[in-house]
């Protein structure tokens, strides 16, 4: 009985974690920040073939 228990805790505990990351749209914000990191590290350290 004790590990039914755990075992729906558990997946209780899983399911309020991925609905706070839906309602409060935090994998989006996540891509925004590695998208912002990416954009600041990467693309404006390359070399440019072409002046536009």
């Amino acid at each position: 009985m004790n590990v039914i228990l755990i075992i729906l805790g558990v997946l209780l505990g899983l399911f309020v974690v991925t609905f706070a990351i839906y309602w409060f749209n935090l994998d989006m914000k996540l891509v925004r920040v590695v998208y912002d990191w990416l954009w600041k590290n990467r693309y404006d350290k390359m070399k440019r073939d072409k002046k536009l």
